[in-house]
């Protein structure tokens, strides 16, 4: 059971960008994080992060014939206006499961508190730092996996 984790701009930045905000845990130990917990679930993970959006799209696009069961998308910011996401989305089979580090209605900014994407995807998980990941594997296990 492959699950696909894609993560979009400034994900990489984790530790060091604003971490008032984000904390200060990088995205080394997110990625130590998921890979245990999945582990533990008995899922097969990849975790991918890109600055470029359309190679997320690529990555979308090419989920289904590379064996991956479901897709679990940290668009970052490009959650507030990317379309092109959004029907990358809507373009592919597979459960796509939005998440979030941070809870988009408790944001700083107004632009940040609309997901564009929300409507695309099954469900969404946010607002609970690296517990959002956790979740989201949990869910796509009882879900969707056998």
């Amino acid at each position: 059971m492959r699950i696909l984790i894609v993560n979009g701009p400034n994900l990489n930045r984790l530790g060091h960008r604003q971490p008032e905000i984000y904390g200060t845990k990088t995205y080394e130990d997110l990625r130590t994080t998921v890979t245990s917990v999945a582990t533990s679930l008995n899922l097969d993970v990849d975790m991918r992060q890109s600055n470029h959006e359309g190679v997320l799209i690529d990555w979308l696009h090419e989920a289904e014939q590379e064996g991956f069961s479901a897709v679990l998308l940290n668009a970052g910011a490009f959650t507030h206006y990317s379309f092109a996401l959004y029907d990358a989305i809507l373009s592919i089979s597979l459960p796509v499961v939005e998440i979030h580090l941070t809870a988009l209605k408790d944001r700083e900014e107004d632009f940040r508190h609309r997901s564009v994407l929300r409507t695309a995807c099954e469900k969404v998980f946010e607002g609970k730092g690296f517990d959002s990941y956790v979740e989201a594997l949990e869910y796509v296990k009882k879900e969707w996996l056998p």
